[in-house]
């Protein structure tokens, strides 16, 4: 399967984080607070990103040892995971993010060794490659539709269930004319904000320790 699942690109990066005695307080608490201050709903700055089914971003202190047989591991440095599903490859993605959100790339990136910045494309978009490894293991539910039709698709799925919870019991040929209309409404609704569904099995952006 590799970094691609069907029209879905999985992409999965690991940066080395900066080590600096001077710096107070450390690189990788920076990029703690920073991220604990995003929005994690609709305002979350990666949903500005039209290809983006979710983002996660993880600071990794070490590797956990677990015990005989397996060898006791460190690892040389401090890591930032990044982890996605979107709908582009890794230079069409990153160079999304470059443009709508380079505030906010460099404001954790900037704690990693060896970051170019957003300003020069180039050197970032090959920065961006060489922390990439092959992504395995995608998602549970990400499919094969792009982000806007997977949206459409749980808008359509929460307001059929709401309808027959709320029509149980209707006369048949009322909730005939009641679907019709409720289709019709449906099918002309906005498509709905990302990140509007915490209830349901897939979220467009995923949070959590501290993921974005």
């Amino acid at each position: 399967m590799g970094n691609q699942n069907g029209k879905v690109y999985g992409l999965t990066l690991l940066c080395p984080i900066l080590e600096d005695d001077r710096a107070t307080p450390s690189h990788d608490l920076q990029i703690r607070y920073y991220l604990a201050q995003l929005s994690t709903g609709p305002e979350s700055p990666f949903t500005r990103s039209s290809s983006t089914h979710l983002a996660r971003l993880v600071v990794m202190d070490d590797v956990v040892y677990v015990g005989a047989p397996a060898c006791e591991e460190h690892l040389n440095s401090k890591y930032l995971i990044f982890e996605t599903n979107c709908d582009s490859d890794l230079d069409g993605y990153m160079t999304e993010l470059a443009q709508t959100i380079p505030d906010t790339l460099d404001q954790i990136w900037q704690h990693c060794t060896g970051y170019p910045g957003t300003r020069d494309l180039s050197a970032f978009l090959r920065y961006m490659r060489s922390c990439q490894i092959e992504t395995t293991f995608f998602f549970a539910a990400t499919n094969d539709k792009n982000r806007n039709e997977t949206l459409a698709a749980l808008q359509t799925q929460r307001s059929v269930a709401e309808f027959i919870t709320a029509h149980q019991g209707m006369d048949p040929a009322q909730l005939q004319r009641e679907f019709v209309a409720f289709a019709g409404r449906l099918k002309s609704a906005p498509l709905p904000k990302p990140a509007v569904f915490p209830q349901s099995a897939e979220r467009s952006i995923q949070t959590g320790g501290h993921n974005e």
